[in-house]
């Protein structure tokens, strides 16, 4: 992927209206802006701001790429790439198999951030989707050829900067940001605040996985919470898109738990949070601090819970290859522009898979105020 101050209390009045801003958050926000107005004093902001890896190489190849890259369209909007690694290099990634330098992504989600900061919307982008991946930076040195191929592909050829570029290419919409999480990381996050609650309709009994779980609700650890997210073919109808569902509501679920006051309002909770949550990323330079992740997130502490949208971009079969996906175009560049334009972007429930490729209005996903038993 990349080449191989903190503030003291000021009275406790001060410290309680923070810290109710802060139940307002989504789970990122939460954490960043604790980490920098807990009073956890210089030294503890430092060591958490230093457990975030800078992607400089990327930022250096997306520069190279500057004039090619799209024009932000809406002042404050932002547009955000969060990538799931499955990195094996580092020892608490080598247990998932052997690390053979390169990496490849089973999650990537495009999150926009509308500018008036009352919506958030988060796209998943099919790891099995047909796209062009321009010729892109190699880790050993060489550049790759264009190619058509699997979107996850980008990410194995040339890291998060190949990724960036192919978004960019496939949606016309500028990337601001980008985050990738490893892992380790993951998993640490989930134990950090004692696992997450989903709601299963079926029990799981899955050796692939790992899991071996009841039907209704139940509170996964990290490790349990990893197999479920990346699972594909041992767990319900073997799809991606049974997979992406899993994520989305996986991570709304994680929203909610982290947004807890148990969490928040809890120092022996909330700094195993950060350490593990700021250990895990991997984010472009101007990100690679908890100074910078806070002017990102400040003002998203206002945004409804029901306004926090997860879908997953509009595709079909590929036509020469149904195990393969490719977009819908028109719905898909409606989508996309509604993204650029910083407009609403409507969401209607999932119910009939069929109904994605319909004529309706709006794109099937669900919120983060929806329960998954409901």
């Amino acid at each position: 992927m990349t080449d191989a101050g903190g503030a003291t209390a000021t009275g406790d009045g001060v410290a309680r209206r923070r810290r109710r801003r802060w139940i307002r958050g989504t789970a990122v926000v939460a954490g960043l802006l604790a980490a920098s107005t807990l009073g956890c004093g210089w030294v503890l902001y430092y060591r958490l701001s230093d457990n975030i890896t800078p992607d400089e190489a990327a930022a250096a190849e997306l520069a190279r790429y500057e004039r090619e890259r799209p024009t932000a369209l809406v002042r404050g909007a932002q547009n955000i790439l969060l990538i799931g690694s499955d990195t094996r290099a580092g020892d608490g990634n080598r247990r998932y198999g052997k690390d053979l330098g390169t990496e490849r992504s089973d999650t990537t989600i495009l999150l926009h951030l509308a500018a008036d900061r009352r919506s958030a919307t988060a796209v998943s982008l099919p790891r099995d989707l047909m796209v062009h991946v321009p010729s892109c930076l190699k880790g050993d040195g060489r550049r790759s050829e264009p190619s058509f191929t699997l979107f996850n592909s980008a990410f194995e050829i040339g890291g998060s900067a190949c990724t960036i570029r192919t978004v960019e290419k496939l949606t016309d919409i500028r990337i601001d940001h980008h985050v990738v999480v490893d892992f380790s990381g993951f998993k640490d996050m989930v134990d950090s605040i004692d696992g997450v609650q989903v709601c299963l309709k079926e029990p799981i009994n899955d050796k692939a996985a790992k899991l071996r779980l009841p039907a209704g609700r139940v509170t996964l650890d990290g490790e349990q919470a990893l197999g479920y997210v990346r699972a594909r073919k041992s767990l319900g109808n073997g799809s991606d898109t049974e997979r992406m569902e899993r994520q989305q509501l996986f991570l709304a679920a994680l929203v909610k738990k982290v947004r807890g006051s148990d969490v928040l309002l809890n120092p022996a909770k909330l700094y195993p949070l950060l350490d593990a949550a700021t250990s895990a990323l991997t984010t472009d330079p101007e990100l690679a601090s908890l100074r910078g992740l806070y002017q990102l997130v400040r003002g998203l502490r206002d945004i409804p819970t029901e306004e926090v949208q997860f879908l997953t971009v509009p595709r079909e079969p590929y036509v020469y290859d149904s195990n393969r996906d490719q977009l819908v175009e028109g719905r898909a560049d409606a989508l996309f522009a509604l993204l650029r334009a910083d407009r609403p972007v409507p969401v209607t429930k999932k119910t009939d898979p069929s109904s994605e490729n319909s004529e309706a209005p709006g794109f099937r996903g669900n919120t983060a105020a929806e329960d998954s038993c409901g």
